[in-house]
């Protein structure tokens, strides 16, 4: 596991993020062993009290759980992934608008932009699928 810490936010923040993130592209699949906190702590050369602060942050938004002595997993919990994918899309939302807005683009030019963006993307993806 790989994360650029930045000097903006608290680590354990960060560390959250990076898990949400990886639930909402599939990397970590509903009921997947993630590390113990003593092993994440030593793979991220970070303190064991900030993972710690994560895992139970994670704990009480739903997104891990642990029962016992068993390693921690991602929940399966359908309701807690989907409200992850929205928290994620509308931050990025959020700051594609705050910085379109900073450069005052129109709405309309915007969307024309994004749809065709969208449409290319896809279109160079089902050639890589294809090669």
């Amino acid at each position: 596991m790989k994360i650029n810490f930045n000097r903006r936010e608290p680590v354990y923040v960060q560390v959250v993020r990076h898990f949400k993130q990886q639930i909402a592209m599939n990397m970590l699949e509903p009921g997947q062993e993630i590390p113990s906190r003593r092993e994440l702590a030593g793979e991220l050369k970070i303190n064991p009290n900030t993972v710690q602060r994560a895992y139970k942050e994670m704990e009480e938004q739903g997104l891990i759980y642990t029962e016992r002595n068993l390693p921690s997993k991602i929940t399966r919990n359908e309701q807690v992934l989907q409200v992850v994918r929205e928290e994620l899309i509308m931050d990025a939302v959020d700051q594609f608008v705050t910085t379109v807005q900073s450069v005052q683009v129109p709405l309309d030019e915007i969307v024309t932009i994004i749809k065709e963006k969208y449409e290319q993307t896809n279109a160079d993806k089902g050639e890589e699928d294809h090669d």
